[in-house]
């Protein structure tokens, strides 16, 4: 099997490859073509490895492939561990990256990057599966550093555009704080348990679980508890947690199919990943449970506020993704690993779904983002319009889509948690519902319904995405529809994950939802009793009366009505602001402060200026001396010897 784990990662790498160096001789058909039978042999390889991983009896996978580099001290290795957790990942990575890879082929028709994209999109399915297939940190790490490189490329895609290159470098930016915590993680487990392996590490923990480490005298912290904090810093800059989100809206200045690709499905879910492959370590530490689980909470509910005052189609769905990321590691501090990683999977498709329906109406609309200029396009558009209302409504957890099952699941599983905050997080994500509901449907609405709002070129050129783009969404609907269905008892319930990730007894909240678990069916059933479905209904309802029913007079009055908050909402609280003044501006004052200080006063003056007026001086002062008369000369040599004499005679 080793060989077929090596062709997995190696074989979109070849893609990207080939396509990057020879896109332009082989043409815009070679290029595509090469990457996506890359990607094709990735997700069948990793189809049959997921087969032969649950169904097959093939046992967890964990060796070394070769030795990156080793001292007296380490051995770092570059290997997999292939179990449960890391074949639904892959099969996840794979199935969307493929989805992407076909749609990116009517997208992209005419760029004149058009090789160069198929390259970096090829690229960046490597480096995921890198990371999620690494059974140690060091290629973790790598395959963590290398996804944020091509988003870092793919972001700037259209570097010509000023906005583009503000956008990744902001994202560039806002990993590397991130990741500074992440590194200062992996340091602390290097230091301490003397392995980057997962296995040796997950072996040594409970060693490790007592000990105290003290940073400042008399302040001690548990060395869990620590790894753990500084281990999910880095998921907060992958994954956009609150603050370190900033950088994903911006993000959208990139073409849609990486949007769906990286910051819907799978770039922004590794720090999820992340935090769920080192359950171990989090279950150690009570405190950072819930310091994860409030961070997740925060950005849940006050990041789909934001979505409400978006008129951008892409940047409604982004703060989505946000908000969704939230409910992912809200599960996380709840101990309902295994519901933040069901989630992650339904939201891959039906994120990946409303992404790239985005990207057929913004095709359609001659690239027009803006939705108040949008309207009636169910007429012109209905497989848009059928899979986008099957995204949207996966999205706010409609009763029988795979949406519903997983964020039911993450909601229950915060109300049965103990830990301190749990409180406010299942509120915060209660609330989420019917704000996830009413900014969903605002855009759906004011995209296919009411008067068309274009310009008349535009609404005279109005027609379904070609079929390139259209298969896509039809394929990605099926499991944004269904896979929550049949998913649900087996990887909440029925131990699928196994040893991959550990709960504690005290923390296992999905025990006490198994009590009340009597099949999907039963479930959906229930669900349109519960007061979560009620929330989403009555924030679609909201978003009909408004935009459909009186969309002349309900948005204004409430406009009015609420107008310094929805100057706080466009504003999203004043990160930007915060940022550009205080770290920006910041920044800015202490470089020309240490440049004056440094630079100019001490390289520039003490050490370069002052050595050379040093050096000046002294010659100045020697050079009186050299007069060039002989006799001047002979009487300091005179008044030599008589000084060496003096000391040979009198001193020695």
């Amino acid at each position: 099997m080793q060989n077929i784990y090596l062709a997995i990662v190696l074989a979109p790498l070849v893609g990207a490859l080939v396509a990057g160096l020879f896109g332009k001789k082989m043409g815009n058909a070679g290029a595509h073509w090469v990457t996506i039978i890359g990607v094709a042999i990735a997700f069948g390889l990793s189809a049959y490895t997921f087969y032969m991983h649950v169904w097959g009896g093939l046992p967890t996978f964990n060796a070394a492939v070769y030795t990156w580099a080793a001292t007296d001290s380490f051995q770092f290795d570059i290997g997999f561990m292939i179990d449960h957790l890391t074949v639904l990942m892959m099969l996840v990575v794979t199935s969307v990256s493929l989805m992407v890879h076909i749609y990116t082929v009517g997208y992209m028709q005419g760029d004149p990057g058009y090789t160069r994209f198929f390259s970096y999109i090829s690229l960046f399915t490597f480096s995921m599966l890198m990371l999620v297939m690494a059974n140690n940190l060091l290629q973790l790490f790598f395959g963590w550093e290398a996804v944020g490189l091509v988003s870092y490329l793919l972001i700037g895609f259209w570097y010509k555009k000023e906005t583009a290159i503000f956008a990744n470098l902001k994202a560039f930016i806002v990993n590397r704080v991130g990741d500074f915590g992440f590194l200062l993680g992996i340091a602390a487990i290097l230091m301490y348990a003397n392995t980057l392996d997962y296995a040796t590490f997950f072996e040594r923990l409970p060693a490790l679980a007592g000990m105290k480490v003290s940073y400042w005298p008399g302040v001690e912290w548990s060395l869990p508890t620590v790894i753990a904090i500084l281990l999910f810093i880095g998921a907060m800059g992958k994954s956009a947690q609150v603050p370190l989100h900033v950088w994903l809206p911006d993000s959208m200045e990139g073409p849609t199919p990486i949007s769906a690709l990286i910051h819907a499905a799978t770039m922004v879910t590794a720090g999820i990943f992340m935090v769920a492959r080192f359950s171990p370590v989090f279950e150690l530490s009570d405190a950072a449970l819930s310091f994860v689980m409030v961070i997740g909470a925060i950005t849940a509910i006050f990041m789909g506020l934001l979505g409400i005052v978006q008129n951008d189609i892409k940047r409604v769905v982004a703060y989505s993704t946000l908000s969704q990321l939230g409910y992912m590691t809200v599960a996380l501090g709840a101990s309902a690993y295994s519901a933040a990683i069901f989630h992650l999977m339904t939201h891959a498709f039906f994120k990946a779904l409303l992404f790239l329906a985005a990207g057929s109406v913004i095709i359609a609309m001659h690239h027009e983002q803006d939705i108040r200029k949008m309207g009636g396009l169910w007429k012109f558009m209905p497989i848009t319009f059928i899979t986008f209302l099957i995204g949207s409504l996966a999205l706010i957890g409609f009763p029988g889509t795979s949406g519903f099952f997983s964020k039911d699941s993450i909601i229950m599983a915060v109300e049965a948690s103990k830990l301190p905050g749990a409180t406010f997080a299942y509120w915060s994500v209660l609330l989420g519902v019917f704000v996830t509901a009413f900014y969903t449907f605002r855009m759906f609405f004011l995209v296919f319904f009411g008067e068309g709002r274009m310009d008349a070129h535009t609404k005279s050129h109005l027609h379904e995405s070609p079929k390139v783009v259209t298969w896509p969404l039809m394929l990605l609907a099926i499991p944004a529809l269904f896979i929550g269905y049949f998913t649900i008892d087996s990887l909440l319930f029925a131990g699928f994950f196994g040893n991959a990730i550990v709960v504690l007894p005290a923390h296992d909240v999905m025990a006490a939802l198994q009590e009340h678990f009597h099949g999907a069916w039963p479930m959906l059933l229930h669900g349109f009793t519960s007061s979560v479905v009620w929330l989403s209904f009555a924030g679609v309802g909201l978003a009909a009366l408004m935009y459909l029913g009186y969309p002349q007079q309900l948005p204004h009055f409430f406009a009015r009505v609420f107008a310094w908050p929805r100057r706080v909402l466009e504003g999203a609280y004043g990160f930007d602001d915060f940022n550009a003044v205080v770290f920006g501006g910041g920044s800015r004052l202490l470089g020309r402060g240490l440049w004056r200080i440094g630079d100019v006063r001490l390289i520039d003056g003490l050490m370069v200026n002052g050595t050379a007026f040093l050096i000046g001086a002294t010659a100045l002062q020697w050079r009186k001396i050299q007069t060039g008369y002989l006799y001047h000369y002979a009487f300091v040599m005179i008044l030599g010897l008589i000084g060496f004499m003096t000391w040979i005679v009198f001193l020695r």
